[in-house]
């Protein structure tokens, strides 16, 4: 057997004289124009006070979102925790479906069917193939406007709350933020996600119905899709869940109160989060408050880096030489907001850390943004607005939060000019809300050198 060495000839390619890389060849033919075009999302209100939104992407998968504003602010002092069961029992028995047939039938269709909640808002989403849309409908229109909450089949979701709150309790994150609501709200915003202790197995199916019937109408729902035709939701908009219409009294507003909670343990790692009082969503002050948040640092953007322009850790850096994260933390709600930073730090150096974290927005307060630090923060809030558009799950609860709260859609060009809008000024005077603003803290951790929000 031969073998063959060398390199064959006629592999090799030269730019002809004449021609550069960097323009089209004069034999290339263009592109023809896209046979779909794009399209804008389309919203419409429905004489019940449905809002329907849709954008035909014209992919072959098709989301469809049911956004309701029944979150855990929406509880009462006798049903605290019934949001929280009411996720859990998505998949419960309806008046069209069994739990059984609606697990099977949606795996029968290759689709999904899940429940997502917030303090405002609950969200229930389908997502399959387009051809699949109107089977998988009917099954996300039961699951949120036809549920029985039969008494036994409630009281086997008691486990279920049991292990969610454990993994919450193993999770420092999750659990300092939640201990940091309900230090700074007297109502409203500081009920949890979570069933309190001890309202474990005890909400009733009694309080389910009353809580759907009080918050699961036409006025606070919106139904939002993907890949689906506007006329078919409109067509599902006016006909089941037009069942229960009307709107709900008026929303409590959530009051702001500060304050101070503590979890003492022996973890060698302090979580601590320092918030003033911020923002209300969709507000100009809310896009002072989001490039402030660039500004002091919201994570790395390079994997394993150290944010070397966040000013946070410019900040701590020089304060110690223990390891630490710390990021600043925003949260903006229909009616209030919080801003401050969270820290993670070595038991031993968390005053140290807590301390030089707080008086970097102090000296930001004070003028010390440059231009650059200005612009570069601008640029890093428009790149993750748009690249959060990229996924069906964000755009899809975009376009939910959107329309729930004003029954219209701000494109993505509005956003960035809002952002553009933003001056030195605006920023300067976010900061110093935070730092003249009441405070609320709170930790969890070998506290021992971790210092008290009045010593801060």
């Amino acid at each position: 057997m031969k073998l063959r060495t060398g390199v064959r000839k006629g592999l090799y390619a030269a730019a002809r004289r004449g021609q550069t890389l960097s323009e089209p060849l004069s034999s290339l033919k263009p592109a023809r124009t896209a046979p779909f075009p794009p399209q804008n999302v389309q919203v419409s209100k429905l004489p019940n006070g449905l809002v329907i939104a849709s954008l035909e992407n014209y992919s072959p998968l098709s989301s469809i979102g049911v956004f309701v504003k029944a979150g855990s602010r929406f509880e009462t002092s006798e049903n605290l925790g019934v949001s929280h069961v009411l996720r859990l029992a998505a998949n419960l028995t309806t008046k069209g479906a069994s739990a059984f047939k609606i697990c099977h039938s949606v795996e029968a269709l290759g689709g999904s069917l899940s429940v997502t909640g917030s303090r405002e808002t609950m969200v229930y989403t389908a997502d399959c193939l387009r051809d699949d849309i109107e089977p998988l409908l009917e099954f996300l229109v039961n699951v949120t406007t036809a549920q029985e909450f039969r008494p036994w089949e409630v009281n086997e979701l008691t486990p279920r709350v049991k292990i969610d709150k454990a993994l919450v309790q193993q999770c420092p994150q999750m659990n300092v933020m939640e201990m940091l609501h309900e230090a700074a709200y007297k109502n409203a915003l500081s009920n949890s996600l979570y069933c309190p202790d001890f309202m474990v197995g005890r909400i009733s199916s009694e309080q389910l119905h009353s809580f759907v019937e009080d918050n699961f109408t036409s006025g606070r729902m919106a139904l939002v899709g993907l890949g689906v035709n506007h006329s078919i939701l409109k067509q599902v908009g006016e006909g089941l869940l037009g069942a229960r219409s009307g709107a709900r009294a008026p929303v409590t507003k959530a009051v702001y109160r500060g304050g101070e909670l503590r979890l003492k343990n022996s973890d060698d790692l302090v979580h601590a989060l320092i918030v003033s009082e911020g923002s209300v969503t969709g507000s100009a002050e809310a896009n002072a408050f989001t490039v402030l948040q660039r500004i002091l640092g919201a994570g790395p953007y390079v994997k394993r880096g150290s944010g070397p322009s966040s000013k946070l850790s410019q900040g701590i850096a020089k304060a110690t030489t223990q390891p630490f994260d710390a990021t600043a933390f925003n949260a903006s709600y229909s009616d209030s907001g919080l801003f401050g930073i969270y820290t993670i730090a070595q038991a031993h150096s968390a005053g140290e850390v807590i301390k030089a974290a707080v008086a970097q927005v102090n000296n930001v307060a004070a003028g010390s943004i440059s231009e650059a630090d200005l612009v570069r923060s601008k640029n890093q809030v428009k790149a993750e607005c748009l690249m959060s558009m990229e996924t069906s799950e964000c755009l899809l609860g975009e376009i939910g939060a959107q329309v729930l709260t004003t029954a219209a859609y701000q494109a993505p060009e509005s956003v960035l000019q809002a952002i553009d809008a933003v001056t030195k000024d605006d920023v300067m005077k976010a900061a110093k809300k935070f730092v003249d603003g009441k405070k609320t803290m709170a930790a969890s951790g070998h506290l021992v050198n971790t210092p008290f929000v009045d010593e801060l």
